[in-house]
């Protein structure tokens, strides 16, 4: 196939859009959970396995996570104010989990995969796959076994959370969230608002902020919501257009690359998953009896994905959203800053004592 165009005469990005349309539609048909998200990364996905070639462009997905950041900042009522005491000790505790699903994670890969001191850790660091990719390359990792191994884990936390929801009874399709209003609901006064959160982007940027698409606007989103000044949120049909997007974005990862290296490295991503989940559970668990914010909200909020895919998968699930993407920034920020001083301790550590 032609790099730029295929035999048909689509670009590559054209086709992305149809075939992630296609699997969206036809999963939202049957009702299934995260339906436009899943069934565009899955058909994608294939797609790019059997050759197609298939792109969405930074610039396009960067703004439909603005549009999910604008919608989860809708999520932060001035009720919110009095929940924050509340969350104190499960943010605490997802500092504790971050340290310990890293550790599994890297003894995991290092016995089982055999990876290098610097490509394991920067693939089992829960989240942050552009900084990891970038740090983790700097400090001598392999790039395309930490990006690959990124992108399969948050795909597979993707799959696997909602059915596995929907079968332990944590979720009931009766009660799914809807997407957003209808498109001509909202006043001009409502989308002149919202509109105006997209500043958030580049000023989050400017101040290096991570995950600065979808941090920026969901912060001027939420002050303008607690604030009281409206109680609009993005329309439906473009929230659904958001998870096409962010889907097929994901599915497009693997154009191009190796069917035998995914093969390989996606078995090391199912146990380095799974691994992951046990201990994502098992933290949630103990948070959820200290606490009772519930197992359901506790698990995603602690989730190794990322921070799109998990509110996406909150926002679809009806299940509070607001504390899900709160402890997502909290564990991006930790993540970015302190993940490469640790690795840089460890390193020490492990040169001191002759290992490699």
């Amino acid at each position: 196939m032609n790099a730029a165009k295929s035999p048909a005469g689509f670009t590559p990005f054209a086709l992305a859009l149809a075939i992630g349309t296609a699997g969206g539609a036809l999963f939202n048909h049957f009702n299934l959970p995260l339906a436009w998200m899943i069934g565009a990364m899955l058909f994608t996905t294939a797609a790019a396995v059997a050759g197609v070639p298939q792109r969405i462009p930074k610039r396009l997905r960067d703004v439909m996570i603005m549009i999910l950041g604008v919608m989860l900042g809708s999520g932060f009522t001035p009720s919110i104010l009095d929940r924050l005491g509340e969350w104190s000790v499960s943010l605490s505790g997802l500092a504790v989990y971050m340290v310990v699903v890293t550790a599994a994670g890297v003894l995991y890969l290092r016995r089982a995969a055999r990876l290098d001191p610097a490509t394991s850790y920067f693939t089992a660091t829960p989240g942050g796959l552009n900084e990891m990719v970038m740090v983790g390359t700097q400090m001598g990792g392999d790039t395309r076994t930490i990006a690959l191994s990124h992108a399969l884990r948050v795909m597979l936390v993707v799959i696997t959370i909602p059915f596995a929801f929907q079968a332990l009874g944590l979720y009931d399709p009766a009660r799914r969230g809807t997407l957003g209003p209808a498109l001509l609901s909202l006043s001009l006064r409502d989308v002149a608002l919202l509109s105006a959160c997209a500043v958030g982007y580049p000023v989050a940027k400017l101040l290096r902020i991570p995950a600065a698409q979808i941090v920026g606007p969901m912060f001027l989103s939420a002050a303008i919501h607690l604030a009281g000044l409206t109680e609009g949120k993005p329309p439906g049909v473009l929230v659904a257009a958001a998870q096409v997007v962010i889907g097929a974005s994901l599915g497009c990862r693997f154009t191009g690359l190796d069917v035998r290296r995914i093969g390989r490295d996606g078995l090391t991503a199912v146990g380095l998953t799974a691994l992951m989940l046990g201990v994502t559970t098992a933290a949630a668990w103990t948070v959820d009896e200290a606490t009772g914010l519930g197992i359901a909200a506790l698990i995603l909020a602690y989730a190794p994905g990322g921070l799109a895919e998990m509110t996406l998968v909150a926002l679809a699930l009806n299940i509070d959203v607001a504390l899900v993407a709160t402890h997502h920034m909290v564990r991006i920020i930790l993540i970015v800053t302190l993940a490469p001083a640790i690795f840089l301790l460890w390193r020490k550590w492990m040169a001191r004592r002759g290992r490699t």
